[in-house]
């Protein structure tokens, strides 16, 4: 199955696409987990992406599509994907109509996440990551660590990203609304597009996006069978 999940920043995408992917047993490609990487590791794409998701802004077309084409000639993408970030506008929408036509491989569905700006806000810009190990992720409000500032899982230094800022999360809200959400209106015109809430704990929005695209059934206590 080759499904293209999307939604303004801090909607969850990240972890929805991780865990739709796993059920499904598709590849997850996610831009923003490949251009962080090349940041980190300091790569010619890594210095052409850090500027432009400091500002809140996409990095440039050409880069971006040019890594998804890439990525999707891989065998493993062949049993099926789901893009996570892309694409975040309406050329790269049409780029990637491109792509998928040549190899005869069209998206089945294009699921959209919905959620209040307020709470996107919120959100992300409460979020705190341990320096020795990123994937150990805490939140101000909804998770916060047991020592301010420290890490339960390591003690590394907890920091906040340059792009999780308030002033930089507000920022890539615009971009959002401006270059992507058209993108919805390009897919639902192809008849492609599901709608659902993101809010609710994240099981909750896994059993919506899996009726969704029509791998589960809600039963009468409100969870999902599969």
């Amino acid at each position: 199955m080759r499904i293209l999940l999307i939604g303004p920043p801090g909607a969850g995408k990240g972890t929805q696409a991780v865990r739709l992917a796993s059920y499904l047993s598709i590849e997850h490609i996610s831009t923003g987990d490949l251009f962080r990487e090349h940041i980190d590791q300091g790569t010619e794409l890594g210095q052409n992406a850090r500027p432009h998701m400091r500002a809140g802004l996409l990095v440039p077309d050409e880069v971006t599509i040019g890594v998804i084409e890439e990525r999707l000639t891989r065998p493993d993408t062949e049993r099926g994907f789901l893009l996570d970030g892309f694409p975040r506008n309406l050329a790269q929408a049409e780029a990637l109509d491109g792509i998928l036509a040549d190899s005869q491989l069209p998206l089945d569905a294009v699921l959209g996440l919905a959620i209040p700006e307020a709470r996107v806000v919120r959100r992300i810009a409460g979020r705190r990551l341990c320096r020795r190990d990123r994937e150990h992720v805490f939140h101000v409000d909804y998770s916060p660590p047991e020592v301010a500032g420290a890490c339960d899982v390591c003690g590394g230094e907890l920091y906040q990203r340059d792009d999780d800022r308030e002033a930089t999360v507000r920022k890539r809200l615009e971009v959002y609304r401006s270059e992507t959400a058209p993108v919805v209106d390009h897919y639902q015109a192809q008849g492609l597009v599901t709608t659902i809430s993101a809010l609710g704990d994240v099981q909750e929005v896994m059993d919506r996006a899996l009726v969704a695209i029509g791998y589960g059934q809600v039963d009468t206590s409100g969870t999902s069978s599969c």
